[in-house]
């Protein structure tokens, strides 16, 4: 009962993130052009004024393909459009209808993003191809089937770890009025400390050590990284094991934090808990 639930959710997403085509291309291509065209010419001017063949081991073509791929990638680790998806359903009270499910909230919220971010593959898979043959493919990037594998891999875990690090902040709205600011700063702290606006390795060493251990380059640079080809088997492997790591440790704050709200808001209501919601009526739902 559960997987078939679960699935319906995914693709009723799917269905719905394609049920108009034509937006769905416009907006995609539209927003890819725009971002590659600032990195384009952010890349130009940073090789014209370092006067250097290389930069953080990339040639010119080398951090173009890399801001390509980052942000091809970057969609499928995170949907925006649902980042906004939990406090949502907590501001409005229709996390009260997730109840009557045979499976847990959070698994229905992340079914939802899988479905969000499906399409998402197709120009993935489409523009990836493309752009290689368009820029060119540098003697630093080395694409080969072993690494596409480690890069969906790796990308399903960075997928899981986006969501369960942004569950603890969605549910600071039990007790704050908004967290808009708050998922504004995570997107900001993330994109950066993630390599989304410049490759980890332009950062200094230390920067570049302390990363290493931190959930953040696992987003965004990770992924990208293993699809070029830059990352070898035995960097990838404890790569993923400290992805995974931090994807229990995320885990485990989102649950403390659930369950503090549903043991003590759920029974006594607002005038106990002090909580932003009041569930005084309402039986305790899964976790």
């Amino acid at each position: 009962m559960r997987l078939p639930l679960l699935w319906n959710v995914f693709s009723v997403e799917v269905r719905k993130r394609m049920s108009y085509r034509a937006d769905f291309w416009i907006n995609s291509v539209v927003g890819i052009l725009v971002h590659l065209s600032v990195f384009w010419f952010l890349t130009d001017a940073l090789f014209a004024a370092s006067g250097q063949p290389t930069l953080g081991g990339y040639s010119e073509r080398g951090m173009i393909l890399y801001y390509v791929f980052v942000t091809l990638t970057g969609r499928i680790v995170q949907s925006n459009d649902l980042e906004m998806g939990i406090s949502q359903d907590i501001y409005e009270g229709s996390l009260t209808r997730y109840l009557i499910y045979p499976v847990s909230y959070k698994a229905v919220k992340y079914a939802e993003q899988a479905g969000a971010i499906a399409p998402h593959l197709i120009q993935l898979a489409l523009f990836g191809l493309l752009a290689p043959l368009l820029v060119g493919i540098p003697d630093e990037v080395h694409i080969t089937a072993a690494s596409v594998a480690m890069a969906v891999a790796s990308l399903a875990l960075a997928n899981l770890l986006h969501y369960l690090l942004v569950i603890p902040i969605q549910a600071v709205s039990f007790w704050a009025d908004n967290v808009w600011s708050l998922v504004i700063a995570k997107g900001i702290i993330f994109s950066f400390l993630g390599g989304m606006y410049a490759p980890i390795s332009l950062f200094p060493d230390w920067a570049q050590a302390l990363l290493a251990w931190l959930p953040f380059s696992y987003l965004f640079s990770f992924p990208a990284r293993t699809l070029m080809g830059s990352i070898g088997l035995a960097e990838w492997a404890v790569g993923m094991l400290v992805c995974a790591a931090w994807c229990l440790i995320a885990s485990g704050t989102g649950r403390a934090i659930w369950r503090r709200t549903w043991t003590t808001c759920w029974p006594h209501g607002r005038a106990r808990c002090g909580c932003n919601r009041a569930f005084a009526t309402t039986p305790s739902p899964r976790r």
